[in-house]
């Protein structure tokens, strides 16, 4: 079953970017200390979710 999207936890993220790097599609955007999905070029592929150090990153339902 896929999942429908990539959401950031807030609470968790440090903010480092690295996320945004592994992204195939560009779909991440860090300002400052917001960190941003773009649904729409995300292809679901995980690879920012299996990046993230501090696991702010998953797929929600």
């Amino acid at each position: 079953m896929m999942e429908n999207k990539v959401v950031v936890d807030r609470m968790r993220c440090c903010y480092c970017g690295g996320c945004v790097g592994v992204c195939p599609k560009d779909a991440l955007l860090l300002e400052e200390i917001a960190l941003s999905v773009d649904s729409a070029k995300c292809v679901k592929c995980g690879a920012c979710v299996k990046f993230c150090p501090v696991e702010a990153l998953s797929f929600q339902k």
